[in-house]
């Protein structure tokens, strides 16, 4: 009994150091100056644990267990976020603003003319928003492959024709590659940017060729001017203290969860807040979307690539997309 005992702990502690010693090269792979010596020394230390443990010696494993200690301590320590690298010129400003009563009044809003994905204006302008005068929030979804996955933005609108997109957008740095599983360990630091929906969704159709969908949400008016806040302060946040993007804990949707569980209490967690491209069937089952009596018409009438495309003028954009998509009469836009 004794030695079957032990050989499951043996079993046990050879796969927790396969899992950890995975997890760590990964942690070089992404972080780590020279990180090809340190992840064949990494590695051959979980080798030469395993192989400990297997002849039923514990101290290459206790050697191994402090090179991990050394390792936490240099992850939690040593890879630290900053607002200050040589960033991609389209997140090199962060959004922040300041409330006085009614009057927002936001810093680095982006508004870039785009022509091309390198052929571009930048333009980061100061801009005041009135919210006595917000009178729609929209949840706009991009895809640019896989139906499930898709960039989440939310876009407020006003009385008096602005409109303004909030974003959590992936802070790259000049020469960055995208990778989800750099997304879990820290390449990347975090950014809320506000914009202009002639920048940040007329460059995701036009330019970079996604598929554009718009979705009125059914808000009162205090929570859309809490929900606005929320975005402002978290913009603050970021721009105060760095944060690291994270492509589960961190990313375009669930920062939005985050802020819309201050609205709603006991918003139900769900795997669509992962799945981004299904966010729509979330909403609808959560009564958010009116104007259509199923989600199929939401999203045909929803998709507005081809009206992006046709718009000409600069000036009428944000009317163009919204034409025909349920909940929006087109007398009553925003």
């Amino acid at each position: 009994m004794l030695k079957k005992k032990t050989m499951l702990l043996h079993i046990v502690l050879v796969l927790g150091v396969l899992a950890v010693a995975f997890w760590g090269a990964l942690a070089l792979w992404f972080q780590a100056p020279v990180r090809i010596v340190l992840i064949a020394v990494w590695t051959a230390l979980a080798i030469v644990a395993i192989v400990g443990l297997v002849r039923g010696t514990y101290f290459p494993l206790l050697l191994f267990a402090a090179a991990w200690i050394l390792m936490q301590a240099w992850w939690w320590l040593g890879v630290r976020p900053s607002n200050v690298r040589e960033w991609m010129p389209e997140v090199a400003e962060l959004t922040h603003g300041s409330v006085n009563g009614d009057i927002v009044t936001l810093h680095n809003v982006r508004n870039f003319e785009w022509r091309s994905r390198t052929d571009y204006d930048p333009r980061w302008e100061t801009r005041t928003y009135d919210l006595s005068k917000l009178q729609s929030v929209d949840m706009v979804l991009s895809y640019w492959g896989r139906p499930a996955i898709a960039h989440t933005m939310v876009s407020f609108g006003f009385s008096d024709g602005q409109y303004v997109v909030f974003s959590v957008e992936i802070r790259r740095k000049l020469n960055d590659t995208f990778s989800e599983i750099g997304g879990f360990f820290r390449q990347y630091e975090l950014a809320v940017l506000a914009s202009t929906e002639e920048d940040s969704l007329r460059v995701r159709t036009n330019v970079r060729g996604e598929e554009g969908y718009l979705y009125r949400i059914q808000m009162p008016p205090d929570d859309a001017r809490v929900l606005f806040l929320s975005y402002l302060d978290t913009a603050n946040q970021v721009r105060e203290k760095p944060r690291f993007y994270n492509t589960v804990t961190a990313n375009c949707t669930t920062i939005i969860y985050q802020l819309a569980k201050r609205i709603v209490p006991g918003l139900p967690l769900d795997y669509r807040l992962l799945l981004s491209g299904y966010l729509p069937e979330y909403m609808y089952e959560l009564g958010a979307l009116a104007g259509a009596d199923s989600i199929q018409a939401y999203r045909q009438a929803g998709h507005y690539t081809q009206r992006a495309l046709m718009s000409k003028d600069i000036s009428t954009f944000s009317q163009d997309i919204r034409k025909g998509v349920p909940g929006i009469t087109h007398s009553a836009q925003p």
